[in-house]
């Protein structure tokens, strides 16, 4: 599968990618990636398995249906449910992953950006709890590119000239000021809102924009058709 997908980016994308180092040699980690194409995760996952590590997706359970979703499983992904004890039993999952020494990836956002600038929204705190529960390394990475092509809640866009992705992966973010402390929602609010600051400043410096002061939860509610209209 890794060679299916390395193939389907080489044909459709040209590669601007930096901060391969900050992926861990060895042991668990978790990588917080923005989400703003569905063609992303083929995209990211190839940078992440050339940096030497097979991404772990934290993916949706409609993904895990069937034909396709047996291959999901063989690949070590992990279904996600939607709220209940059924999220509860994914966030144990990936927790469990990580400390067996795997790469999981997290769309913190938990869907496509509806962002009308196309920036990172207020992430779900899941990813914190998986964090401070494992206390693994988090790697915030910024992409953008794939976007491009196929925008979010849009139109495929032309294959040829070939749009370039780039990826940016930042330093573990120093998340020990949260160390200690009595897990609450609270908490886990602001280890989420650090990790999407940091992917959003990554983000800034891959398309020279200044960057939203702070992930805002209003942006979670745009209008798809004003993020088509971002992407033209």
């Amino acid at each position: 599968m890794a060679a299916i997908a390395r193939s389907i980016v080489l044909v459709l994308f040209k590669r601007e990618w930096a901060g391969a180092h900050h992926i861990p040699a060895d042991g668990g980690f978790i990588v917080a990636v923005n989400h703003n194409s569905y063609i992303d995760p083929v995209a990211y996952g190839h940078f992440q398995y050339s940096a030497g590590r097979p991404p772990r997706f934290f993916a949706k359970e409609g993904l895990f249906k069937g034909a396709f979703g047996r291959l999901m499983r063989a690949m070590k992904h992990i279904p996600v449910a939607r709220g209940g004890a059924g999220a509860l039993a994914a966030l144990d999952a990936a927790a469990t992953a990580v400390r067996a020494g795997e790469g999981v990836v997290f769309y913190p956002e938990g869907t496509l950006t509806r962002d009308p600038e196309m920036w990172p929204m207020t992430g779900k705190t899941g990813i914190a709890r998986v964090a401070l529960a494992t206390g693994c390394p988090v790697i915030p990475v910024a992409q953008w590119g794939a976007n491009l092509l196929m925008p979010p809640y849009g139109k495929m866009g032309r294959l040829f000239p070939r749009k370039t992705h780039h990826v940016l992966a930042g330093p573990p973010i120093d998340l020990s000021r949260f160390e200690g402390r009595e897990p609450t929602p609270e908490l886990w609010r602001e280890v989420t809102d650090e990790i999407m600051t940091t992917i959003a400043s990554l983000l800034s410096e891959i398309r020279e924009l200044p960057a939203p002061i702070a992930p805002d939860v209003q942006r979670t509610t745009a209008d798809p058709k004003d993020v088509q209209a971002s992407t033209a």
